[in-house]
């Protein structure tokens, strides 16, 4: 008797047979799950828990189901979609977000069943956007041409609802100024302005810097930035130190990219590329599809000794700390003996100033057991000196016997 090998058609049909036993035990247990959790046929959530998908060996997608089934977290609703490849992402209120690398991972993590939905803050005006730009510090000429580009767009727009001919007008920017000077600032108020101007739909704020941009690989680097572009798709993508992607072939297929994504979302994305001023022409002058696009250059002043009183201030008094006449004279002296160049922090040095105040005054206070609210909130001139007596430890008795460690010496 010779020995029956299997067919084809043999092993299709085991094949389906197996699944069909396989589909009737998921089918009992969502039905047991659903039973238990009280979820319906006609609960939405039925399909995406337990859906197999058909039994057709031939059809595509068979197994869709098979990953809800195998949750063993509690269901929740659906979560909001998001934008692919979000790395870093400022609201136009300016709070930042932070959107997971992976945006598959963030899709199918559940939510806390306690969680507090969130309602989305209403978008601000164009009135309330200009006054927000205006009651910046300093900016003078920064804030004269965002005017002028305002009144420039809004006639456009006026223009083309009428029915006149498009004027070709390029949204792009480029902000050239020393670190600290408020490019990211302005740059989030112009999304939000672009938006307001019915030329964004979304208006957020997405900043990168070259690691963000460039891949590892050649090829790689092109899917990379098209992936953040299209995370900043109806805002404006905002590139620190743009100047970093010349050089090199990473940084001029970033560079080839961008160019080709600017033309493809024209309509809907605004680039603005930033840093320093001289780095920042040799940039643009290299690449012809970005000399064609970027015919506005904004330049950040360095801020003035007075104005850098005024941010100092402002930031003191957010943070409920009051600066007598006595510091401020003290900080003034500060400010005239800082070497300003290229590294000057500008509004970061005051920050850092402040932050340093902070920390002298508790310091200060250490062996304060009550101290009023007036001391708490006052910043000393001794609050700002960067003093060694500011940074020494408190005394502490050594026991008798104990022969101090010795640290090694490198």
């Amino acid at each position: 008797m010779s020995e029956h090998r299997p067919t084809t058609t043999d092993l299709r049909a085991w094949g389906n047979q197996a699944l069909d036993a396989l589909s009737a035990a998921f089918d009992k247990i969502a039905r047991s799950r659903a039973a238990t959790e009280g979820i319906t046929a006609a609960d939405p959530r039925a399909n995406d828990w337990f859906d197999l998908g058909h039994l057709d060996p031939n059809a595509p997608g068979r197994f869709s189901g098979v990953g809800s089934v195998g949750r063993t977290t509690e269901p929740t609703e659906p979560a909001e979609p998001t934008d692919p490849s979000e790395s870093r992402a400022t609201s136009v209120d300016g709070s930042a977000t932070r959107v997971a690398d992976s945006p598959e991972a963030t899709a199918s993590a559940p939510a806390p069943a306690d969680a507090a939905v969130a309602e989305p803050e209403p978008e601000k005006s164009l009135t309330e956007l200009l006054a927000e730009l205006d009651a910046l510090v300093g900016l003078t000429e920064v804030k004269a041409e965002i005017h002028r580009q305002v009144a420039l767009l809004r006639v456009e727009g006026l223009r083309t609802r009428a029915g006149l001919r498009p004027a070709t007008i390029t949204r792009h920017l480029v902000f050239v100024g020393n670190p600290g000077t408020g490019k990211t600032t302005v740059a989030r108020l112009v999304g939000g302005i672009y938006r307001a101007l019915g030329l964004l739909t979304k208006g957020q704020l997405v900043e990168v810097d070259r690691s963000e941009l460039v891949a590892g690989y050649l090829g790689q680097t092109a899917m990379k930035t098209a992936d953040v572009v299209a995370s900043a798709a109806g805002g404006v993508l905002f590139i620190d130190e743009a100047y970093s992607l010349g050089g090199d072939q990473y940084g001029s297929e970033a560079v080839d990219t961008l160019v080709k994504e600017m033309e493809d979302r024209r309509s809907d994305l605004v680039l603005i590329v930033a840093g320093y001023p001289d780095p920042m022409v040799l940039f643009i002058a290299q690449n012809h599809g970005l000399a064609s696009r970027f015919r506005t250059t904004i330049e950040f002043e360095d801020y003035t000794d007075a104005e850098l009183l005024a941010i100092f201030l402002r930031l003191a008094t957010s943070a409920d700390y009051d600066v007598p006449a006595a510091t401020q004279t003290r900080f003034r002296t500060i400010v005239a003996a800082t070497p300003r160049g290229p590294s000057f922090g500008n509004g970061r040095f005051a920050r850092n100033l402040l932050e340093g105040a902070v920390g002298r005054h508790a310091w200060r206070l250490r062996d304060v057991e009550e101290p009023t609210v007036e001391q708490l909130r006052e910043l000393l001139a001794v609050d700002l000196d960067d003093t060694e007596e500011a940074h020494e430890p408190p005394p502490t008795d050594q026991t008798e016997g104990t022969d101090p460690v010795e640290e090694d010496t490198p």
